[in-house]
């Protein structure tokens, strides 16, 4: 641990804070973390969190997800600009706008959204939960699906659903290459494909897992001595090597630059100054909640 390290571990015990950090977080703030996981994971690590400051190494929503689950807690982010191309394709005006041209369907909205966003959705999903909550809505239900198409797509597939799609994408999982993919397969014929459900169709049909980033890294994790090539944003192989030091992983390069956007010395900032505090105004938040509670509830 570097002298950076030390003193954000030294904050947290004077502070009673708790740093929650995303698989696709640089490995030096994953290697500083209480807690590391996907979007659902630290959903449900933030609703049961003792500590009186969170502080989440993810991008914006996830802060905000975090704040609307602990009221009571501060909840800080070490670069209030960590922002998410998914959130972005979808503003609540527009979502609003959607919804009134369609009433009678049910609004499920991807946990990658803004807090505004989730104030108008019935329920929320995870790429990790997505199917087990589209899979207890009515069958006969109309559903308008945002704001990650890929997903939809593949939802779609598996559940023989008609769901309206949302048209957007998460820009890292959106520009893998399946021309790039096959080359590496022919290279590693006994390579695994690992795909995340947010790349596009050509991917997943090359892909041999298929699931959120928690899936993927479990998959390995049962699974040790493989080869694997990971479709997913650079980070997830922190988490794999240091449980599977034997697995060899053929990354692809792609990096989520909002997740990296975090560093020690604002992590260390942000803990000192108590700075980048993040809060939802108190009525979108009261909205916002009862789909987060729904999924949550409904993930169990």
């Amino acid at each position: 641990m570097n002298e950076l390290q030390s003193q954000i571990r030294q904050l947290c015990r004077e502070k009673n804070a708790i740093i929650m950090a995303h698989y696709y977080q640089r490995a030096e703030i994953q290697e500083v973390a209480d807690f590391i996981g996907d979007s659902l994971a630290l959903a449900q690590k933030a609703q049961t969190a003792t500590a009186d400051i969170i502080v989440m190494c993810g991008v914006y929503f996830m802060a905000e997800t975090a704040a609307i689950l602990c009221p009571h807690k501060k909840v800080l982010i070490p670069d209030a600009t960590a922002g998410c191309s998914l959130a972005d394709s979808c503003q609540a005006a527009d979502l609003k706008a959607w919804k009134q041209q369609h009433p009678e369907h049910i609004v499920v909205s991807y946990v990658n959204t803004s807090a505004a966003v989730k104030a108008l959705t019935d329920v929320v999903v995870t790429s990790g939960n997505a199917l087990k909550i589209v899979n207890r809505l009515p069958q006969d239900a109309k559903i308008l699906f945002g704001p990650d198409r890929n997903l939809g797509r593949y939802i779609n597939e598996q559940t023989g659903r008609n769901m309206d799609l949302w048209d957007g994408c998460c820009h890292v999982h959106n520009r893998f290459s399946a021309t790039r993919l096959q080359t590496l397969k022919k290279q590693y014929p006994q390579a695994i494909v690992l795909a995340h459900p947010e790349c596009q169709k050509d991917i997943i049909n090359l892909a041999d897992v298929v699931g959120s980033t928690a899936v993927l890294i479990n998959y390995v994790k049962n699974n040790p001595q493989g080869q694997y090539i990971v479709m997913t944003a650079d980070g997830v192989e922190y988490e794999i090597r240091s449980a599977c030091p034997n697995a060899q992983l053929i990354g692809v390069g792609n990096a989520c630059e909002y997740m990296h956007q975090h560093t020690l010395s604002k992590l260390l900032n942000c803990l000192q100054n108590e700075s980048s505090q993040v809060t939802v105004e108190p009525t979108v938040a009261t909205d916002a909640l009862r789909p987060i509670v729904k999924m949550l509830e409904w993930s169990k």
